[in-house]
């Protein structure tokens, strides 16, 4: 099994040696920098989320993107993830071709309707428009993708007629996933534009993703074609031990998990489900053993071809995740192609 190992972050506003937070500036001068030690590393991908809120500084992943490829030499560089449908189709098109043409052909997107919604009323959106506007907007991105000739009609824009888009990808096509949170049509939707599955699986067991990919199997047979990739973005931390890696994080990953769940109506969490979600779920905390082993169990039970792990978890110190990052690249990934061979 071929698996990329990749990382992903949101940007999140993280605290300072003298423990007050950050500006959303520093943060995205820490995230290049993250980025560009991933790349030294080896890591295969790195991800930049998009948010329109306080505790997350990337608003605009496509420019913080571009200044990471100005760093960096090989690592591929994407989305985690691109809320298409409070954004522009043909905007993100060129933006992220852009990235591709800076980067020389290493930029990626992967599209989503996201679980947060502020980006809808900031950009004059209607909430209930939510999976209209997404289908629109995909099927339009997904003709941008695959024809530089564009003749297309929907319901949410004027048609365009022989249009064409600039700058054109180099080399192929840009590289597409849709990002899945748990719904059936959603995987069957990724198949219909034969794009790559990008799986957000943020709790509970990775096995119960398991009828996803094989309904996103089942889809692929149908229509005759080979299966696209499919890949898995969870949340995760390494230290030197368990122990360790549990203390450094679970203040920080319960401050921003209470926060999220407050205006969710979630009760705060405690910490029996956090033990628990590292222990059986989708929280990848641990020494570079544990973790490797607990990718290459989720990698082999969903057939995986790339894992993201998201480092990043609320006001957690960038030095901390710098040290994170250092034992995914130099430890955790050597351990995890040793375990799939």
């Amino acid at each position: 099994m071929t698996l990329e190992l990749g990382l992903d972050t949101f940007g999140d506003v993280t605290r300072g040696a003298d423990g007050q937070m950050l500006s959303h500036a520093q943060v995205i001068r820490n995230v290049i920098d993250e980025a560009v030690l991933a790349d030294q590393l080896g890591v295969d991908f790195f991800g930049v989320g998009e948010h329109h809120r306080a505790d997350f500084a990337v608003s605009a992943p496509e420019v913080v993107l571009a200044a990471i490829a100005a760093r960096t030499k090989r690592i591929r560089l994407g989305s985690a993830v691109t809320v298409l449908s409070s954004d522009d189709p043909i905007r993100v098109f060129q933006r992220f071709a852009t990235v591709d043409a800076a980067s020389n052909g290493r930029a990626e997107v992967i599209l989503g309707r996201g679980s947060f919604t502020e980006s809808f009323p900031l950009f004059g959106f209607k909430l209930e428009d939510y999976e209209t506007l997404f289908e629109d907007k995909l099927d339009l991105f997904a003709e941008l993708v695959n024809s530089e000739d564009v003749t297309w009609s929907g319901t949410t824009r004027p048609p365009l007629t022989h249009q064409r888009v600039y700058p054109p990808i180099e080399t192929g096509n840009l590289t597409t996933w849709i990002g899945v949170g748990g719904s059936p049509q959603s995987v069957v939707r990724a198949v219909r534009y034969d794009m790559p599955l990008m799986l957000a699986i943020i709790g509970g067991d990775p096995k119960r993703f398991k009828p996803y990919v094989d309904l996103y199997h089942r889809a692929y047979a149908e229509i005759k074609r080979p299966v696209k990739p499919i890949g898995v973005h969870s949340p995760g931390y390494i230290a030197a031990t368990d122990e360790q890696a549990r203390e450094d994080i679970w203040g920080d990953y319960k401050q921003m998990r209470d926060r999220i769940g407050k205006e969710r109506g979630w009760p705060p969490m405690e910490r029996r489900e956090f033990d628990q979600e590292v222990d059986h779920g989708s929280l990848y905390v641990g020494s570079p053993e544990t973790v490797a082993k607990k990718i290459a169990k989720t990698a082999k039970a969903l057939g995986l071809s790339r894992f993201d792990m998201k480092y990043s978890a609320g006001p957690l110190p960038h030095e901390k995740l710098m040290s994170c990052i250092e034992l995914y690249g130099t430890k955790v990934i050597p351990m995890v192609r040793e375990m799939l061979k």
